[in-house]
């Protein structure tokens, strides 16, 4: 395995870590910045309003989105191991 077999697993690793991670923070962000402005206009600052939207948001998008991000997780994974082997039978 040479310089170029490693910097290609970790481009790989980092697509998939932004493919997985992705979509939760920015559903997080989006209900935050909504929640936040809702607040400010409202004047109500209760903690437990803004955390609330924001894990429904979180969550719904697990929901929706969790098979296709294990089939991400589960195709890096099969890759990574055929890699392993690979190098291993050299």
């Amino acid at each position: 395995m040479n310089g170029q077999d490693i910097g290609m697993l970790l481009q790989a690793a980092a697509m998939v870590v932004l493919k997985l991670g992705g979509p939760p923070l920015l559903a997080g962000l989006t209900a935050g910045v909504v929640m936040s402005l809702v607040q400010a206009v409202t004047q109500i600052h209760e903690q437990t309003v803004a955390f609330v939207p924001k894990l429904v948001a979180v969550v719904t998008v697990l929901m929706v989105l969790g098979g296709s991000m294990m089939t991400t997780l589960a195709d890096f994974t099969h890759m990574l191991f055929d890699r392993v082997v690979e190098v291993g039978a050299r």
